[in-house]
C-alpha cells in the first residue's frame, strides 16, 4: 500500500465557549479562547490518501482531483471563515482544534474514498499551531 500526503494552510478564527456553563465558568475553563470576538490561527492540513497506484495511470488519486476536493471542501468553507459563525458543521460545537478535524474527517473521507480505485482517505493531521496539532485516522490509528 502506497500512501500519499497532501498539505495546506487556511486561516480561520474561533472562540470556546459552552452555553451550558456560566460566563464565570466559561472564562475559567477556557481562559483567553473565551473571547465573543474571537482569535485566529493559520491552520496546516496534511490529507494523506492510501491504496495502490492505478497501472494505467500509476497514480493512487489524480493529484489535480485532490487538490479540487481540498480547495471546494476545505479553503471555501474554512479559508478567512469564523468557524463558529459560518461553518455549520460546527455551529452547534465548540471549535477546538479535535472538532475541527473530526468535521474535516467527515467532509473528506465522504468526497476522497469514492474516488480511489483500490484506497481510502488514510488520515489527516490538523495543526492549529506549529506545536499543537490533532491526528484522525480510519480505524483509530
Amino acid at each position: 500500500m502506497i500512501k500519499l500526503t497532501r498539505k495546506l494552510e487556511f486561516s480561520a478564527a474561533h472562540f470556546y465557549h459552552n452555553p451550558k456553563f456560566s460566563a464565570e465558568e466559561n472564562r475559567r475553563i477556557f481562559g483567553k479562547c473565551n473571547n465573543p470576538h474571537g482569535h485566529g490561527h493559520n491552520y496546516v492540513l496534511e490529507v494523506t490518501v492510501a491504496g495502490e497506484p492505478d497501472p494505467e495511470t500509476g497514480m493512487i488519486l489524480d493529484l489535480n482531483e485532490l487538490k479540487e476536493i481540498l480547495e471546494r471542501e476545505v479553503m471555501v468553507r474554512f479559508d478567512h471563515r469564523h468557524l463558529n459563525r459560518d461553518v455549520p458543521e460546527l455551529a452547534d460545537k465548540i471549535p477546538t482544534c479535535e472538532e475541527i478535524a473530526a468535521v474535516l474527517w467527515r467532509i473528506l473521507e465522504s468526497r476522497i474514498d469514492p474516488k480511489i480505485r483500490d484506497g481510502r482517505l488514510d488520515h489527516i493531521r490538523l495543526y492549529e499551531s506549529p506545536d499543537l496539532f490533532v491526528d484522525c485516522a480510519r480505524n483509530g490509528r
